[in-house]
């Protein structure tokens, strides 16, 4: 593949500097997250989500190793008996022992069943930060509260109510409760606290799948999403507390185990307080990188396209965003890539 187009939003360069994330090349993990949605998109609405996700899998594991780092996927998509996926203590990158050692979080495909149905909001997504930076956890469920930027600090905590926080922020921004939007993912589990909205009068964004880009959504006030609520998996909780670092807001989780052994994983990964309630920098700290590409259409990026140029060759275009905490830099890149 290759990339043609690289747009960035900001003037300047990224600053020069001798950290791991420097040496790694911030905008290389860009192609990493465009060869997984790539892959992903040759079977949007083919209705097998096990082959799609397989296919952005597959696609990633090479793509990283084309890298000079030496990195460990600490948050994936499950533990090394669940191979072929991206495994939480997974090696990645080509040069295992000599380049810098990065910490990786990672969905290559988040929201297989909207690729299988081709609905809207899939997407490929990493995080990546110095060894030590991401939290360390088995894929488990996480409860997330967010809140995007710009608002009191705390004024968000997961150990109040759903309506506590909701006149916590309603109160920061001047209005009513009924005028705040929450997003929460439609999911039966998820009734008490929808009808809990619903009766302050809130408004209830109910999404199918893809709370990455919902917890994004609340930095952009184009969106109207003042909030996100709501029980989702681990993996897509660290990835959304990595963006959030990269462009501002707020983040709570806390993770969820429904049995013993989900337990027993948690303190097999250093977990020791099974109720401790997460903040943004617990989940993501010192200097790390969000890299998306979209899948199929949605509210953050444009999905995967097949398109024919003028001279007659085949490509697909892709739409991607890279964000740096260090330096709040956002890049837009839109890419070429032939079809072999």
């Amino acid at each position: 593949m290759n990339t043609t187009e690289d747009t960035d939003v900001l003037a300047g360069k990224e600053p020069q500097g001798d950290n791991a994330i420097e040496r790694v090349l911030v905008l290389e993990m860009v192609r990493v997250t465009e060869a997984a949605a790539v892959a992903a998109a040759q079977l949007v609405g083919r209705g097998d989500e096990k082959a799609a996700d397989a296919a952005a899998v597959a696609a990633m594991r090479r793509a990283f190793d084309s890298l000079f780092m030496d990195g460990t996927v600490v948050i994936g998509e499950g533990e090394r008996d669940e191979a072929p996926m991206l495994y939480i203590g997974e090696k990645v990158g080509g040069a295992p022992g000599k380049g810098p050692k990065i910490d990786i979080a990672l969905d290559p495909l988040e929201g297989t069943t909207i690729t299988a149905k081709a609905g809207p909001n899939a997407l490929a997504v990493l995080a990546a930060a110095e060894e030590g930076c991401l939290l360390n956890a088995p894929d488990v469920y996480m409860d997330k509260l967010a809140v995007g930027p710009g608002l009191p600090d705390d004024i968000i905590d997961l150990a109040k109510s759903p309506s506590e926080n909701v006149r916590a922020v309603a109160k920061a921004k001047g209005v009513e409760p009924a005028l705040i939007n929450v997003c929460v993912l439609d999911r039966p589990r998820h009734a008490d606290l929808i009808a809990e909205l619903r009766d302050l009068g809130c408004g209830v964004i109910l999404i199918g799948d893809g709370d990455v880009a919902g917890v994004i959504a609340v930095t952009d006030q184009e969106t109207t999403i003042d909030m996100y609520m709501g029980q989702g998996g681990a993996p897509e909780g660290v990835l959304a507390a990595a963006a959030l670092r990269c462009v501002g807001g707020q983040f709570n989780g806390r993770l969820v185990f429904r049995n013993e052994d989900e337990k027993a994983r948690a303190r097999k990964w250093g977990i020791e307080d099974l109720d401790r309630i997460y903040k943004l920098e617990d989940l993501a700290s010192g200097d790390c990188i969000f890299a998306a590409t979209g899948v199929t259409d949605g509210s953050l990026l444009e999905g995967v396209k097949r398109k024919r140029k003028p001279t007659g060759e085949l490509i697909m275009t892709t739409e991607s965003v890279v964000m740096r905490a260090s330096s709040g830099t956002v890049r837009w890149i839109k890419g070429e890539h032939r079809v072999e």
